[in-house]
């Protein structure tokens, strides 16, 4: 996707090249030198399957031109310096901690953004080869929009220490994907499922991804069609609810389970739902209802997908947002209204709430000849202040040469 149509309908997306220069720039003004490293990893939308990754569903997301980059240097030290120019960065914009040790293991603290990177330090596959640096962040991902700002922050703090270190036994894309995982999980305390993560270093270019969440396989599914476009909007209202909620969803999806006799809500279908009714709360049940259709929706949707069958795909798309909205009780009267309001423009397939809900954005698919005319159908009658990005699938994490 060119510059010139994103500036012509939408945010313009900021360049990898201008994100890289911009915090070689910083890091020059910061340390005194110059970065010789860096490491780069997507942001992502779901374009269906929400909050099933941890119910060992399936999720279908896509990798996003918005990306952020870490560069940066190895010290003589085992001090560890990262400065983010990120806005929104809490306390400080700065932040030190020394390397791990048997003796003096990493441990949360403040700035609480800082948590993601000390989180794959940790956690991260080559200990040995670690070595004290200095390194600058920058994102053109927005944060708290839903679009998986955390795991484009540990992705790229992984690619980069992998360029770091140089020469490491091979991992994975799934191992990857499973270690900066649990650094979110132990570090800033977020009981998250894979899909962010694994869509962070196995996105491709033109190209969805099919995950199990169970069993970790995957299958990218084309996603070319010059006439077809995503259209992300974020309605720029972010709900404090959010941290509370997502793991009392979770804990909720697992009693369900527990009291089902499944091992996740994975096995269930609607007829045990059924059997179930008088033993769930009407919370519990409207929620379980919700993973059990979704899981339905993902599958079906990708086949929609793959067979270029848009329409299908916009159904499925609206009856997950619905559900979200009505059974999981995750969206909030912005997404609502978002949704709403473009429903209502000839040339859009479909939309839905994409992300832990509560705020953040909307995901829409719809024909490129009718970008604009949602844009302004969307900035005429929404109540809040909008942002748009037009996107098309991008490529997932990987080292950009300084040099």
């Amino acid at each position: 996707m060119n510059h010139n149509f994103n500036k012509r309908m939408g945010e313009k997306i900021v360049s990898v090249s201008e994100l890289v220069k911009l915090a070689c720039e910083n890091f020059e003004r910061k340390f005194g030198g110059v970065a010789r490293y860096c490491g780069c990893a997507p942001g992502r939308v779901n374009l269906i399957g929400e909050h099933i990754d941890y119910n060992d569903g399936f999720v279908l997301p896509m990798a996003l031109p918005l990306v952020t980059v870490m560069v940066g240097c190895p010290t003589n030290s085992s001090r560890c310096r990262v400065l983010t120019l990120s806005n929104h960065a809490d306390h400080s914009m700065f932040a030190e901690f020394d390397l791990p040790s048997l003796e003096s293991p990493l441990k949360p603290g403040i700035p609480a953004w800082a948590n993601y990177v000390k989180g794959v330090v940790a956690n991260f596959n080559g200990q040995n080869s670690l070595c004290g640096f200095d390194a600058v962040v920058s994102s053109s991902v927005p944060v708290g929009g839903g679009l998986s700002s955390s795991a484009a922050l540990e992705a790229a703090t992984y690619t980069f220490l992998e360029a770091l270190c140089g020469a490491l036994p091979t991992v994975s894309l799934t191992d990857k994907a499973l270690i900066c995982q649990k650094a979110e999980h132990d570090f800033p305390g977020m009981p998250c499922g894979i899909m962010d993560q694994f869509i962070a270093f196995m996105g491709k270019m033109d190209h969805a991804l099919l995950v199990d969440c169970r069993s970790l396989e995957s299958r990218l599914v084309p996603f070319k069609n010059p006439e077809v476009t995503i259209l992300i909007t974020n309605s720029n209202v972010r709900h404090s609810l959010t941290g509370s909620e997502y793991p009392t969803r979770r804990r909720n999806c697992e009693e369900a389970a527990r009291i089902m006799g499944k091992k996740s809500l994975r096995d269930v279908t609607l007829e045990n739902l059924e059997d179930f009714q008088n033993k769930l709360t009407e919370e519990m049940y409207r929620q379980v209802h919700h993973v059990v259709m979704e899981i339905h929706r993902t599958k079906q949707s990708a086949e929609a997908l793959e067979a270029g069958d848009y329409k299908m795909f916009g159904k499925w798309m609206f009856e997950s947002h619905e559900s979200l909205s009505k059974d999981y009780k995750v969206s909030c009267p912005e997404l609502d209204e978002l949704v709403k309001v473009v429903a209502n423009v000839e040339g859009v397939y479909g939309s839905r709430m994409t992300g832990a809900g509560f705020g953040g954005c909307t995901v829409t698919l719809l024909k490129t000849a009718v970008v604009q005319e949602a844009i302004n159908e969307i900035k005429s009658k929404y109540h809040g202040h909008p942002t748009f990005y037009v996107c098309h699938p991008g490529d997932g994490a990987r080292v950009i040469n300084l040099e």
